[in-house]
């Protein structure tokens, strides 16, 4: 019999909300003092330019007000569910770069266009209720607090890649930086269900995941530890798990604690 899968975890719609908010005001910060030549500079994201990451995630905030103008789709309930989210960004991915081209080159004016993005999401999220109302996204249907923690996550991963590209330290949101984290370790072990190997990722989460003998008491046999922000990098494909061995960003004892073959599981 396959190990069970637990009950997804809860996030509370406000808060999100908030995160959300938050992050985006920090990068919206660095944004605004940016130069013509760190606009132009390159990224680790292929042949996106820093002004395309910058657009791209402007994009990712506007996207939330567009879906909630328009009409709620059918139910009874989400088409793609949180933890199905992270593996599904992959399909539209060329599409999504047409998209970005075009917005950045529509509009020059990031200021503008973060001020735009932020005020739309300030007054299309409702301050109140659950956020149980469905949107229509790219991706499928979704539920707006879902979608809502999907926005951490996109948040979170390229803001790392901006202070990458550039050098920053753009803060991060601490509820930003932990619901992203939370999302990327219930992936895994929704993906590997078990209970043999624990992922620890303090401060934020700890997950037990890839079948096997389960641990109940005392020391786990196998256990994988990490810091949020490299737990990102692994999930999402910026760093490998050799290299994060190799430079101590992550330990792993016991001899199921290889997660190399599950990795990256953002698409």
């Amino acid at each position: 019999m396959p190990p069970a899968k637990k009950r997804p975890r809860a996030y509370d719609h406000l808060r999100t909300r908030t995160a959300v908010l938050a992050q985006f005001a920090h990068v919206r910060d660095a944004v605004a003092v940016l130069t013509p030549d760190q606009l132009a500079r390159p990224t680790r994201l292929g042949d996106w330019t820093v002004r395309e990451l910058v657009v791209h995630i402007a994009m990712g905030l506007d996207s939330v007000a567009l879906a909630l103008a328009l009409p709620e789709p059918p139910g009874p309930g989400p088409g793609v569910t949180l933890l199905e989210w992270p593996a599904a960004p992959a399909a539209h991915a060329a599409r999504i770069a047409e998209d970005v081209g075009k917005r950045a080159a529509d509009r020059p004016d990031l200021t503008a266009l973060y001020e735009e993005a932020a005020q739309g999401f300030a007054d299309a999220v409702p301050a109140t209720g659950t956020g149980e109302r469905l949107l229509t996204t790219r991706v499928g249907s979704m539920r707006l607090t879902d979608y809502l923690v999907s926005r951490t996550v996109e948040l979170t991963v390229h803001t790392d890649d901006l202070n990458e590209a550039l050098g920053l330290e753009i803060p991060f949101d601490r509820q930003a930086l932990a619901a992203c984290t939370r999302l990327l370790a219930d992936t895994l072990a929704d993906r590997a269900p078990g209970g043999s190997v624990e992922v620890r990722i303090p401060p934020f989460a700890v997950v037990q995941c890839i079948g096997g003998p389960k641990h109940t008491r005392g020391t786990p046999p196998n256990v994988v530890e990490t810091g949020p922000l490299t737990w990102i990098r692994l999930a999402t494909g910026r760093t490998e798990w050799a290299r994060a061995l190799e430079d101590a960003e992550v330990s792993a004892s016991g001899e199921r604690a290889d997660l190399a073959a599950l990795l990256p599981l953002l698409g």
